[in-house]
């Protein structure tokens, strides 16, 4: 016999955003403000390069590559300097500093992963695992 239980491990982020572009932009944002302090490490710059199947997948692995920065590289991203974003695929610079990140994300998980255009602009739905 099991039973399923409500367990608070996952964080869902909401994104609304002008453009698709806008919406990488802000997850980043989104995922600084998690990981963040404010001691403010030696400045570090991370070339990212991510492939994934479609546009939500995309976005999914752009976070899990910042969180595996953060966990290997102690990265603490801040701001994206370059972006190019293809359909499947983007390239970015992104920058930041060396220092010792909040572990609070574990994880990008697929659970309700939605990128789409509505009439306002774009909107994305991401859970993440804290």
């Amino acid at each position: 016999m099991f039973r399923g239980i409500d367990h608070t491990a996952e964080l869902e982020l909401e994104i609304t955003a002008p453009t698709k572009e806008a919406v990488f932009i802000e997850a980043l944002a989104a995922f600084a403000e998690l990981v963040g302090r404010d001691s403010g490490g030696e400045p570090a710059e991370h070339r990212v390069t991510v492939a994934a199947s479609d546009a939500p997948a995309l976005l999914a692995d752009w976070l899990g590559e910042l969180v595996f920065l953060a966990e290997t590289d102690d990265f603490v991203p801040e701001r994206v300097t370059a972006l190019e974003l293809g359909e499947k695929d983007l390239r970015a610079t992104v920058a930041g500093w060396s220092d010792e990140p909040s572990h609070l994300v574990k994880s990008v998980t697929y659970h309700g992963l939605e990128l789409r255009e509505n009439g306002e602009g774009w909107l994305a739905r991401l859970v993440l695992d804290v």
